[in-house]
């Protein structure tokens, strides 16, 4: 067993883990955090983000002992109990970017990852690469075309926000 000491969520973790337990596993089995999804168990399809120090990261593909001294933020952390939505999430509960709701979380957490990466100002081209590693099986999200690129608010809050596309399919 490996000791580790990490914070998740906001909040100080320490844990015995076999070395070979991937981030997801601890998460979902030790913490109860379900939020982070097993997708693929091969890193194709995103629905494991999570943030890693503030970078996204594939956490079905990432032992939980890498985490070790670090930073670990899942879904449930974006916006805790009680407290308003995370702007991204709002956005995607506003304008529908879900079907089964499986993939959101991972991608979710991905867009978040892009505004702070890449900026506010994105291109439908960069949203779409950025993108290419989290899959939906429903195919709901290939219906919306863009992060919007409305940038900040008058207030400073983040008002990047899924904007559905004129062309479906």
């Amino acid at each position: 067993m490996a000791k580790i000491s990490l914070i998740v969520n906001g909040n100080p973790v320490n844990a015995n883990v076999d070395p070979r337990t991937l981030l997801v596993q601890f998460l979902r089995e030790n913490l109860r955090l379900t939020g982070t999804h097993v997708g693929c168990d091969t890193s194709q399809c995103g629905a494991c983000v999570v943030h890693l120090d503030g970078k996204a990261v594939k956490s079905c593909t990432t032992l939980a002992v890498m985490a070790d001294g670090h930073e670990v933020k899942t879904i449930e952390g974006l916006a805790p109990d009680g407290a308003p939505l995370h702007p991204m999430q709002e956005a995607f509960r506003e304008h529908h970017g879900l079907q089964c709701g499986f993939c959101t979380p991972g991608m979710i957490m991905t867009a978040v990852d892009i505004v702070h990466r890449k900026g506010h100002d994105l291109s439908e081209h960069t949203i779409r690469e950025e993108l290419e590693g989290n899959l939906c099986r429903c195919h709901r999200l290939p219906e919306y075309r863009s992060i919007d690129r409305g940038g900040r608010q008058g207030d400073g809050e983040l008002r990047s926000r899924i904007v559905e596309s004129p062309h479906r399919g």
